[in-house]
């Protein structure tokens, strides 16, 4: 319940638009997805992987977002608007992260083992981009929209600055 009630209080601090707790339980797909990976991942924990994937597939059929159940993410995670968001299966990402729409968090070769990103505590990724491959975004760092990143970013790394890392 206090992950819950976090959750929604983290949307509220995070988007003007939202007015009430009620109204983000009820009508933000992101705060839905979040929930929806929660139950997903407990259930891949579970070793119930089949249905952890099934449950992940129909909640991204509901918001539009796709998260893998065997990600990791943290604490008061906001996803905002969210619908095109890809976030995949070795993706780690810290507390206190925000991501707006379309925003795939994705992986640069088929293969097994780490392939997705590491993002640490208090990063702010921009609509469209991508982070892609076995990279770190350091704490702090803010990747601007449609940034295509593929390359390590430091610590506290400024919006315009994150373009020194795309390819």
């Amino acid at each position: 319940m206090i992950r819950i009630i976090e959750d929604l209080d983290t949307a509220l601090q995070r988007d003007p638009s939202a007015r009430s707790r009620l109204e983000v339980a009820l009508s933000f797909p992101g705060v839905h997805a979040v929930w929806g990976y929660r139950i997903a991942h407990y259930l891949w924990r579970k070793r119930l992987k089949l249905l952890a994937r099934l449950y992940a597939n129909w909640v991204r059929t509901v918001t539009g977002i796709e998260i893998h159940p065997a990600a990791k993410i943290g604490r008061r995670f906001f996803i905002d608007h969210g619908m095109g968001v890809v976030i995949g299966e070795t993706a780690i990402i810290g507390d206190d992260v925000m991501i707006y729409h379309d925003v795939t968090l994705g992986s640069t070769k088929f293969m097994r083992g780490k392939r997705h990103p590491n993002i640490e505590n208090g990063v702010v990724i921009g609509a469209g981009a991508r982070v892609l491959g076995p990279i770190t975004v350091g704490e702090g760092a803010r990747i601007g929209a449609n940034s295509v990143v593929t390359r390590d970013v430091p610590a506290r790394t400024n919006q315009d600055e994150s373009e020194l890392f795309a390819i």
